[in-house]
């Protein structure tokens, strides 16, 4: 019975192994917890439904054959997991029989108490005239005694709520309203209950409400994630709910590496070298280098806490619209190639309305599915977003808006280059340039 279970959850595991993704990614794509799929694999639990097993098989690249031997352990395990539950509620069957015993016995001790009640009452100094009738059967004396019990307890009832009452109106010395008052809205003042005049307060200091949409920049996050309690000087304390994502933005990422396209409208004999990519920022920002033909923003996403946050949808905002930039084009290489082409969002500037389209990406010939919204991420399992955005006939200012969701909250946060919309141009017939080494100069592009 075991061995039927621990044959199903080994070839789990032997599934599982063959792919390069984590307990957690796997279970997000099964739409299950990820302790679930955990038990699942160590035999501690078997599925109800062969349907997520069979998500789990296609996820792993399982062959037909291996899905059939799969199905086949699953009903083996299901059978073993019933026939544990049919032992095991035998014995329980068998329980009821002590308590019958003891409910037989019970009757003997409530007979003695009965048959001793009648003596309460006379003990009560303002009750009726003692009762003359003549002893009756303990059988007839059961009913009489329990009667004068419950008027008893009644009327000790009643007298223990009419004492609750009259020290319910009692008047309360307390300023419990003031309290409250300051507990809900710590800048609002309530003045002291004295016969002198109060002097003359200044007005609690005011402050700029944050918007609901937080900005979304590199330099917002940190703010929301330090700190417990309210910035000094504002008079009110910090909200408890926050943005349950955090997010980082690298808005000069290359393509493969090493292929990207700046316009500057210096010449060339007043442009030094290209950086390596990870300067890339540094160099355009001093520069004024616009990017050209093409921007490629990687976004990294994650949740605050084990909570999941589901990335309901991206969106893409263009704020201005112009003609390409005149200048000269500055290539950071002659080209370059990889066998890794990530999964992006395609962007079109040149639209009226640009939508941000999943696309596959490639791995040496092997298709990368892509990344379809809504997608949960979490403190444990993050995410990264690639957007490249192109145009050729304008030059554009845009940022990003990722609409998001957790238990029952909803909220969308601006993803910009560091408070600043992203900009993109169109080359068209510029003059364009590449870096020669050799010549340690650049050299028309050809």
């Amino acid at each position: 019975m075991r061995d039927d279970v621990q044959e199903f959850a080994a070839l789990l595991r032997r599934l599982k192994e063959r792919t390069d993704r984590s307990y957690g990614q796997l279970a997000r794509r099964l739409a299950m917890n990820t302790s679930t799929l955990h038990r699942y694999c160590a035999g501690e639990a078997v599925p109800l439904d062969f349907a997520p097993v069979e998500r789990f098989a296609a996820l792993c690249a399982a062959t037909p054959e291996e899905r059939l031997e799969l199905h086949r352990l699953w009903i083996l395990a299901v059978a073993a997991r019933q026939r544990a539950r049919t032992q095991g509620a035998k014995p329980a069957a068998e329980a009821p029989e002590p308590a019958q015993d003891e409910i037989a016995e019970a009757p003997e001790p409530a007979q003695d108490e009965t048959a001793e009640a009648p003596d309460e009452p006379a003990a009560t100094p303002a009750g009726p005239a003692p009762d003359v009738t003549p002893p009756l059967s303990p059988a007839s004396a059961r009913p009489r005694s329990r009667r004068r019990r419950l008027l008893v307890l009644t009327a000790a009832a009643t007298t223990l709520l009419a004492g609750l009452g009259t020290l319910a109106a009692l008047p309360d010395d307390r300023p419990r309203g003031a309290d409250r008052v300051q507990a809900a809205d710590p800048a609002r003042t309530t003045p002291a209950p004295t016969s002198r005049p109060s002097p003359p307060r200044s007005p609690a200091p005011t402050t700029t409400k944050a918007s609901p949409s937080p900005t979304g920049s590199t330099k917002s996050a940190p703010r929301e994630a330090g700190g417990t309690g309210a910035p000094k000087g504002t008079g009110r304390p910090k909200p408890a709910a926050g943005t349950p994502l955090a997010w980082s933005v690298d808005a000069h990422v290359w393509q493969a590496g090493c292929g990207h396209d700046y316009v500057l409208t210096r010449p060339p004999q007043q442009v030094p070298p290209p950086p390596p990519p990870q300067d890339a920022r540094t160099w355009a920002t001093s520069l004024g280098a616009v990017h050209g033909r093409q921007t490629m923003v990687r976004v990294s996403v994650q949740g605050r806490s084990s909570t999941a946050v589901v990335l309901e949808a991206l969106r893409v905002r263009v704020v201005r619209r112009a003609a390409p930039l005149e200048g000269s084009v500055y290539a950071m290489d002659r080209g370059c190639g990889g066998a890794l082409t990530p999964r992006f969002f395609d962007v079109d500037l040149d639209k009226d309305r640009p939508v941000a389209r999943p696309q596959d990406g490639n791995d040496t010939g092997t298709p990368i599915p892509a990344m379809r919204l809504p997608y949960r991420v979490s403190a444990t399992d993050p995410e990264v977003l690639l957007v490249t955005a192109q145009t050729r006939a304008c030059d554009c200012s845009w940022y990003l808006e990722l609409d998001w969701s957790s238990q029952g909250r909803t909220g969308t946060v601006r993803i910009d280059d560091a408070g600043r919309p992203f900009r993109t141009t169109g080359i068209g017939s510029l003059p364009r340039y590449v870096y020669e080494t050799s010549d340690r100069a650049w050299v028309p592009y050809s």
